[in-house]
């Protein structure tokens, strides 16, 4: 099996902490969101890793190279910004016949066992991984029956489904996929302007191929910090990680602290990631994300991201205050 990860994009949502790296390095749970992703896919025999990259490819390589040596990779850039089914079609070059494909895109991490894809596609061409959604408008949907996807509607106004897709696609043979893509774009089948999937997996449905549409059991959004703060006090359930230096500091449960980080007189938690490099001193700091190498001092943090080489210094407060007083301070 073959991996594609289409991984350029500039991460708009994400500003400021898009502005100079890539969006799959931005930090989330003690790990970028490239590495939860790369973890996922450890169970599978995964033969090569196909990357399409942008201007920020070379992060991603160096990353890689870094993190996953022993991994077999390859970098398409994406020159044009004409959508995810063009993105995919980049790596057509590195896909042979009979070779089965999995498509992962980085906005989201998955949770699922990937190791029952045999099982889910037995007598099947593919699966379009999805999971049922409150909010079905904001979405691509599957519409199933009798157990095969046989319609796919971009945000419906009505409930016609609301198994949206993830972002997470098995394509069993992986070069018709690509012809798939390849005939949609030759057919100019545009959505504003940019290639998208879901023409091309309709073009293989009509043509007779079956698709199913399994759930996932979490989809963790990192596209935005607001989502990118609920993914990091999902992931830190049941983890409390201390592997930086500890030093007069209560740890309200879960909190990641990597190795190479120092926390000093500072109470820190709950759900609390704090990267390599980062000192923090007389600090109190909560349902936050802290990256790499930063300087934090005298503050009180509550749903903050701090990207990496950050220094944040606050003061303390002297007062005299006398009987049967009334303080309100605003943050």
């Amino acid at each position: 099996m073959k991996v594609i990860l289409p991984v350029a994009g500039k991460g708009t949502r994400l500003r400021p902490h898009t502005h100079t790296k890539a969006k799959s390095l931005v930090h989330v749970a003690g790990k970028t969101v490239l590495e939860h992703i790369i973890d996922r896919l450890e169970p599978l025999n995964i033969s090569e890793y196909l990357f399409i990259t942008d201007e920020n490819g070379q992060q991603i390589e160096d990353f890689m190279a870094r993190k996953f040596p022993a991994l077999k990779c390859r970098y398409f850039v994406q020159q044009q910004r004409l959508g995810p089914a063009h993105a995919v079609a980049l790596a057509a070059s590195a896909i042979g016949e009979d070779e089965d494909l999995l498509v992962v895109f980085n906005d989201t991490i998955f949770v699922t066992d990937l190791t029952s894809i045999p099982e889910l596609c037995a007598g099947a061409d593919g699966l379009i991984y999805s999971k049922e959604v409150e909010d079905y408008q904001r979405f691509g949907v599957n519409v199933v029956r009798d157990g095969q996807i046989v319609d796919m509607v971009e945000k419906p106004e009505q409930p016609i489904s609301r198994l949206a897709q993830v972002g997470l696609y098995y394509l069993k043979n992986g070069r018709g996929f690509i012809d798939s893509i390849e005939q949609t774009i030759a057919a100019g089948e545009t959505v504003k302007g940019e290639y998208y999937l879901p023409a091309v997996f309709m073009r293989m449905i009509n043509d007779g191929l079956c698709l199913r549409a399994p759930e996932i059991d979490a989809w963790l959004d990192c596209g935005k910090p607001e989502t990118l703060l609920e993914t990091n006090r999902y992931l830190l359930k049941g983890r409390h990680h201390i592997h930086g230096d500890i030093e007069n500091t209560v740890l309200i449960e879960p909190v990641h602290i990597e190795k190479g980080a120092v926390v000093k007189d500072s109470i820190l938690g709950p759900n609390v990631s704090i990267a390599a490099g980062s000192r923090i001193e007389k600090s109190i700091i909560s349902d936050s994300i802290i990256n790499a190498d930063n300087q934090v001092s005298n503050m009180i943090l509550d749903q903050t991201l701090l990207g990496d080489s950050v220094s944040l210094v606050g003061s303390s407060r002297r007062m005299n205050i006398g009987d049967h007083s009334i303080i309100e301070m605003d943050q």
